[in-house]
């Protein structure tokens, strides 16, 4: 068991979890900020594709956001995934992604792919779901998904696709 897994109790968030989860995105100062009321949906219609992790206290310490995509229902999206700042660098994140897979193929979900889309200067987000992916013994690949010039706002880097897979019971890597 690692210091995250003993720290922390893993759930699905409730509606009510929607205010904590927009503050730790907005305090990463990396995410992309929803407004709150997206969040507090994702609360209530993504709740069996997303995790949080509670603290002793039951506050929300991190999370993950992901939804099942509709023209692939073997593929979960990973939106977002964020860790309070005072929890990180215990490996929190990385547990989660763990966590919320887990969850969502205990489910009985055939999901087989992660999916998720990372811009070129985060490698804090490379790591994770590189070492999440060989966690796995999953393989990777990687493509631009949305070039910046497709952004309305300046400055928007592009976003590349991370498509990992396959996983789950019995999956050999590609």
């Amino acid at each position: 068991m690692t210091a995250a897994q003993a720290q922390f109790q893993l759930d699905h968030p409730g509606v009510s979890d929607g205010a904590a989860i927009w503050r730790i995105a907005r305090d990463s100062k990396v995410l992309d900020l929803n407004s709150s009321y997206s969040y507090l949906l994702w609360c209530r219609d993504f709740a069996a594709t997303s995790v949080v992790a509670r603290d002793e206290r039951g506050e929300v310490a991190g999370f993950v956001t992901g939804y099942i995509r509709p023209e692939r229902p073997r593929t979960l999206v990973v939106w977002q995934v964020a860790v309070d700042e005072a929890h990180r660098g215990h490996g929190l994140a990385g547990e989660l992604l763990d966590g919320l897979t887990a969850k969502v193929l205990g489910a009985g979900r055939p999901v087989s792919t992660i999916e998720t889309t990372i811009t070129p200067d985060n490698s804090a987000s490379q790591a994770l779901f590189l070492s999440y992916a060989r966690r796995h013994g999953a393989g990777v690949a990687r493509e631009v998904l949305f070039d910046a010039g497709l952004f309305p706002d300046d400055g928007h880097l592009p976003e590349e696709l991370y498509r990992i897979g396959p996983i789950g019971p019995g999956s050999t890597p590609v």
